[in-house]
């Protein structure tokens, strides 16, 4: 049987146990009522937004959810891909062969590689910050070259450097390639995103630290999140949240778990690990301690904001844009790239509730910016925020919107 002939049923039989008209089940909704009238008689294919806020309002669980086949898959977040440098290829093959470290890669293709002095190593720690920050506010494109270079430098120092100057050193050439790995999926290129956060908790073990591998676990879960895997997203968010693991990798660990958790509706699972992540991230240190935070270092409440997040997923759109519109007044003004991911889903909650011209207010004003920090992932939210305006063609605000919905929609040509 097709999903739209097995959702509408199931739908009208749980909205008229809540007593509801489907006039009244319309207006809660902010949904056409001819439209509800075609999903319940299986004339027309229930979306995932729709689905959830059905789920929500009658308290389905995740059941009408999963009556709806998700149509964004992996391809949807996945552009086209990054050239990879000539480099990370021999680091593959490297990879793929089960031998090696990058620092092996440094030496043989490290000719820029710098002599092993000391007072190197704050230069290159700061130009780590630095390059974070351009990070909010330049293409990762432009970047990953650069990235690349100064993840090898800083591994080939640590090659030559002596003992007590190598973990260090090798401390800091994982989080350049941690960072790497994150600009390569916003490039679009989740393979090689992956394969620099492997690379990253490869030289954080041979600095002697255990936990960035179980960090690479919580980057992994972010491309099946976007990817709409969240059984995988779950299960790999759980791997990183062993005792003894710090309680920053922990409650990062629990927020992704959560958003999990709340692409399939399951509301209280969400919520718990909404919590736990609260609990571990207000008792985390790390932004005291010397070595380069992990995770976000631009949201000064990641739970709230992730809370806000997953509201919107679990099909409660208007409890989604307060918390987004008080999380994102937070965000500091330069943080283009965190103000363009957050602000675009809080453009679509409001969008969501009803609220069109506010929406399109937000909107317009991130899609002025897109053009300086594009993001693959970003993008997911945007093509979401397209569709549910779709449904508000008559609105003025609407019209004008869509042109530059459009541009940063459309394939990028090099």
């Amino acid at each position: 049987m097709s999903t739209a002939l097995r959702f509408g049923p199931e739908l009208r039989r749980l909205r008229q146990e809540a007593g509801l008209t489907l006039t009244e089940f319309s207006v809660a909704l902010n949904y056409d009522k001819g439209h509800l009238s075609k999903v319940e008689r299986g004339e027309r294919s229930a979306s995932p937004e729709l689905a959830r806020r059905c789920d929500a309002f009658l308290g389905a669980n995740g059941e009408l959810q999963r009556l709806v086949v998700r149509p964004e898959t992996d391809s949807d977040v996945t552009e086209t891909p990054a050239t990879p440098s000539l480099w990370l290829v021999g680091r593959r093959a490297v990879l793929a062969a089960g031998t090696g470290s990058l620092i092996d890669i440094g030496l043989k293709l490290g000719s820029q590689a710098p002599p092993a002095t000391d007072p190197l190593l704050p230069s290159f720690r700061a130009q780590f910050d630095q390059l974070r920050k351009l990070g909010q506010s330049t293409a990762p494109k432009v970047l990953l070259p650069l990235l690349e270079t100064q993840t090898r430098m800083v591994a080939g120092l640590a090659a030559d450097a002596p003992s007590a100057a190598r973990t260090p050193a090798l401390l800091l050439a994982s989080r350049f390639a941690e960072f790497t790995g994150w600009m390569a999926q916003e490039a679009g290129d989740s393979g090689a995103a992956l394969v620099w956060t492997g690379e990253a908790a490869e030289l954080a073990r041979a600095g002697g630290d255990p936990h960035l591998g179980s960090y690479a676990l919580v980057r992994r879960a972010l491309v099946t999140l976007y990817g709409g895997d969240a059984a995988s997203t779950v299960a790999l968010a759980r791997r990183a949240q062993s005792d003894g693991l710090p309680p920053r990798i922990r409650g990062l660990a629990a927020q992704r778990e959560a958003q999990g958790h709340a692409l399939v509706g399951d509301e209280r699972a969400c919520l718990r690990s909404l919590d736990k992540a609260r609990e571990l991230l207000d008792s985390d240190d790390a932004r005291s301690g010397t070595e380069p935070v992990i995770g976000t270092t631009h949201v000064s409440d990641p739970a709230a904001m992730t809370t806000g997040w997953c509201l919107h997923d679990l099909g409660r759109p208007k409890a989604a844009a307060e918390v987004l519109d008080r999380e994102c007044r937070r965000l500091p003004p330069h943080a283009l790239r965190t103000r363009a991911r957050y602000g675009f889903r809080r453009s679509l909650a409001h969008a969501a509730s009803g609220e069109v011209e506010h929406a399109c207010t937000i909107a317009g004003e991130l899609l002025g910016v897109m053009p300086a920090v594009p993001s693959a992932t970003v993008n997911s939210d945007v093509r979401r925020l397209a569709r549910e305006l779709s449904r508000f063609r008559s609105s003025r605000a609407v019209r004008d919107l869509q042109p530059a919905l459009a541009r940063v929609l459309a394939p990028a040509h090099d």
